[in-house]
């Protein structure tokens, strides 16, 4: 139920700026039962077709990651772009912010990926220390490409490649061995790095990139699986088996990978951009704000509240700043009832 509500979580990201709350919410309830459940139940449920075919998807690449970023794009996609003005000198809301929610996260990526295997075994620490070596080498390899374009260093660069590096380790962190941890890390953070630059080829407003981090992430854990996967790392846990990858002489593995890869981005993109076109035409659910409201900012029209107090103080100064004007004659003066 946790790894389904993270799911959400990610997948909201998509309506950053100009979705609505409740229509937003119902949409949630729809997506759950129609994506999030059968694709979980494809390679976690026993009757699950991606289990009986076995396909390696330790803690979510499918599910949670493709799940989510490839939703995160259709929803996106539905919702339209963001009004130009919102991204005139767009930046990071509060930076210190971002590097604390990144090392949080990372901290519980320990536990979302570590407890996938069901118990404190070696296999646990496998994925444990698998997930904060694909962490480290991800977020140094974003912030080294970020730098040959500023010749700065980006903490917030670095916190993008440190996800990347999480999510590909999702899947794949209780198959792989650590050395093809560390060249995972660095994969997922170059290869999700460029692809911040798909949604301009596509036209799409991925406002969190979600796509690019999640699932590219997603799918690169996905297919390091078919190539790096190891039976002897995957039966630490002294309950699974599986024949292991290439490494392990099982070729087919990695058909078997792509294979799934492309039946859940597939489904997910489909049926998300259905089910979000159809609760936007049902009346009262519209899923975009208004021009205006988006004008005036999600935060006061859905929720009422600000991030910063400066925000709520800075509007209520600039609305009272001007006195209203009385004419006497030629001349204006302020009134002092205003």
């Amino acid at each position: 139920m946790e790894f389904a509500c993270v799911t959400v979580a990610i997948l909201m990201g998509g309506i950053a700026e100009r979705g609505r709350v409740i229509p937003a919410m119902v949409f949630t309830f729809i997506w759950m039962t129609l994506v999030y459940c059968p694709i979980a139940y494809w390679v976690w449920g026993a009757g699950g077709w991606a289990l009986k075919w076995g396909v390696l998807d330790f803690a979510g690449g499918g599910p949670v990651e493709i799940g989510s970023g490839a939703a995160g794009l259709a929803y996106a996609w539905v919702l339209g772009r963001r009004q130009p003005r919102e991204l005139v000198n767009f930046r990071p809301h509060n930076v210190s912010l971002v590097m604390l929610g990144t090392f949080v996260l990372w901290f519980g990526w320990l536990g979302f990926n570590g407890g996938s295997a069901f118990g404190a075994n070696l296999r646990a620490i496998m994925a444990i220390w698998n997930s904060m070596l694909a962490a480290a080498f991800g977020g140094l390899v974003w912030c080294l490409l970020d730098y040959r374009l500023e010749r700065k260093w980006s903490m917030v660069g670095f916190c993008s490649g440190t996800i990347a590096g999480l999510v590909a380790a999702t899947p794949a962190s209780g198959n792989i061995p650590p050395w093809a941890a560390m060249i995972m890390g660095i994969v997922s953070g170059a290869v999700c790095n460029y692809s911040t630059k798909i949604k301009i080829l596509l036209g799409i407003d991925d406002a969190l990139d979600l796509f690019a981090e999640h699932a590219m992430g997603g799918i690169i854990g996905l297919l390091f699986n078919g190539f790096f996967a190891r039976g002897y790392i995957i039966a630490l846990d002294g309950v699974s088996t599986n024949p292991g990858g290439f490494l392990d002489h099982h070729w087919k593995q990695l058909y078997i990978q792509f294979a799934y890869i492309c039946a859940v981005t597939a489904y997910t993109f489909v049926v998300t951009a259905l089910i979000a076109k159809g609760v936007d035409v049902i009346p009262g659910l519209r899923l975009r704000a208004t021009e205006e409201e988006e004008y005036i900012g999600m935060d006061e029209v859905d929720i009422g509240e600000f991030a910063s107090d400066y925000i709520e103080v800075d509007r209520h100064l600039k609305l009272n700043a001007l006195p209203v004007m009385q004419p006497i004659g030629d001349a204006q003066v302020p009134d002092e009832k205003a």
